[in-house]
């Protein structure tokens, strides 16, 4: 269960104060996909960074299965951030040098997991996407940006986290291929147990999640 309580994030120039998320308030179950939809400078992205801990709200609070992420501080927020939530980005953000199956198993081992148990488990999760075979092996380069984003996605999963955070995950894909990688998101929600929040501008790929949101000028309104 993720629950959100008046969150707040202000950014501060001189005189000038701007509220990238004004008072925000929301719960998600275990297993859900939730979608949040926004314009260009409403808040989604500070909102996606103030609930994967890489950045700290001005106000409110947001707990995981009862723990209060905002009250982190130190190596216990460093846990957090490896551990616990799992991110896929628009660009995919793979290591260009590493395979696929390398790409996938490199957070568990900063995560301190031994060779046998980061193999087993990023073949699994490969497999789960759809990537399999000699794929594998091949290096970000050569995949099609379909294949990076589902490679991108399994490696969020590496950690078995309890919130992924994607953002704009489908930016750039065409329309088929981004209603695939959404539809794989809401089925790995459920296959994987953990909750699932991503942003987008996509009104046709929000409908295929559990709840959507929408931001408008920091504040949040839906479901």
């Amino acid at each position: 269960m993720i629950k959100v309580e008046n969150l707040k994030k202000v950014f501060r120039s001189g005189s000038t104060e701007v509220r990238a998320v004004d008072g925000v308030n929301f719960e998600v179950a275990t297993g859900q996909l939730v979608a949040i939809i926004g314009k260009s400078g409403s808040g989604k992205s500070t909102l996606l960074a103030l609930l994967g801990a890489l950045d700290m709200p001005t106000e409110g609070t947001i707990e995981i299965d009862g723990k209060n992420v905002t009250d982190l501080r130190g190596k216990n927020l460093l846990t957090y951030r490896r551990t616990s939530v799992g991110f896929v980005f628009q660009n995919y953000n793979l290591v260009p040098n590493l395979s696929a199956l390398d790409n996938v198993m490199l957070p568990m081992e900063f995560a301190g997991r031994s060779a046998a148990e980061r193999r087993s488990r990023a073949e699994h999760l490969l497999q789960s996407v759809g990537i399999s075979g000699d794929i594998l092996k091949r290096r970000p380069g050569k995949l099609s940006g379909g294949e990076q984003q589902r490679v991108a996605i399994a490696r969020a999963l590496s950690n078995k986290p309890k919130l992924v955070l994607a953002d704009e995950p489908t930016g750039n894909l065409d329309t088929q291929t981004g209603q695939k990688i959404v539809e794989l998101l809401r089925s790995l929600s459920r296959s994987e147990k953990t909750t699932i929040i991503t942003v987008t501008h996509d009104q046709a790929i929000a409908s295929l999640a559990d709840k959507v949101y929408r931001l408008h000028d920091g504040k949040l309104t839906g479901s």
